[in-house]
């Protein structure tokens, strides 16, 4: 009689089971095994509420997490016990919330957005102009393949995004040459390795079981892909992962030191500066709101506030 499966064999095969993406999966790992360890390595399946109200509240108390860290954990816990463990997860928890913050996100000016641009070159500075062009986040400029550039209608798809939905955002003009001699490159690189028996790519959802040879068709390679070949830890072949996001990140603070922005600056900050730039050009806030992505417009508001120069745009008298 075959053994049950461990604990995060289970883990792993719920996440693939709903499409979770790798990232999330990899943070919900993570927090699952800091939950065992503060519970001195007790299995999961013995503890319950109480347990993971202590958890939480460790994490906001002596941690001092975000809330939305706080939340991340908290999302993790209950897809252990609600998938896994099949636990009726109503909880009435009692933990202590971490702080909620508000904020206001670091918003570049056009000028700035312009000369931290300029002093990054190559795939980086390719990859930074989509985040500002078409409002995207890292992950989804880096997961972007090459069926998602649509040049004739001049627009991006962007699938699988944060909330698991697609959306459509506009391709810049200026970038229709730079990206068709880039993928013109990235298409030799291709052909290169389908000649020494590699050129598959990952397919989401399972995609590569149904169309067994999907993963090796051109329009489903990475428009971004890493200059070396690797093993995948999912399908056990090697091919091109897409580009890690730490090259573009170390490339953009370069930029941005060189550049003499003194902002905290990151990849982010594109997206922040795309949708304040065209709230500033008059496009109304629902047309923001659905390029972005956000579900809810109160997330786009946060953008208007940004708009009004200091205290909700009120002129001070010493300015009279």
């Amino acid at each position: 009689m075959s053994k049950p499966p461990k604990l995060f064999d289970r883990l792993h095969e719920e996440f693939r089971r709903r499409h979770y993406s790798y990232e999330t999966e990899k943070s919900y790992i993570h927090w699952i095994r800091e939950f065992i360890r503060f519970h001195n390595m007790a299995s999961p399946r013995d503890l319950g509420a109480e347990a993971v109200e202590a958890f939480l509240t460790h994490l906001a108390v002596h941690k001092h997490v975000a809330a939305s860290t706080q939340n991340q954990a908290f999302s993790a816990l209950i897809f252990l016990y609600r998938e896994v463990y099949q636990v009726d997860t109503d909880w009435n928890l009692d933990a202590m919330r971490a702080r909620t913050t508000r904020y206001v996100p670091t918003v570049l000016s056009r000028e700035e957005t312009l000369s931290i641009l300029n002093q990054m070159n190559g795939v980086a500075r390719l990859v930074a102009q989509i985040l500002y062009g078409s409002g995207l986040r890292l992950r989804e400029g880096l997961n972007l393949r090459v069926k998602d550039l649509d040049f004739a209608q001049h627009q991006i798809i962007v699938r699988d995004t944060k909330g698991r939905e697609s959306r459509v955002t506009p391709l810049p003009d200026a970038l229709t040459e730079p990206l068709a001699q880039h993928l013109k490159t990235v298409q030799r690189w291709h052909e290169m390795d389908l000649k020494l028996g590699y050129g598959a790519v990952m397919l989401p959802y399972a995609l590569d079981r149904k169309y067994p040879n999907a993963n090796r068709q051109w329009f489903w390679q990475f428009v971004f892909p890493a200059k070396s070949r690797c093993l995948d830890s999912r399908s056990g072949q090697i091919g091109r992962y897409h580009l890690h996001p730490s090259g573009v990140q170390k490339a953009l603070k370069q930029a941005v030191s060189l550049a003499r922005v003194q902002k905290r600056v990151s990849c982010h900050t594109f997206r922040h500066s795309f949708a304040t730039h065209l709230l500033q050009d008059s496009y109304d806030i629902r047309t923001v709101q659905e390029l972005l992505g956000h579900k809810d417009v109160k997330t786009t508001m946060i953008y208007t506030h940004v708009l009004n120069r200091g205290g909700r745009g009120v002129r001070s008298p010493l300015d009279q």
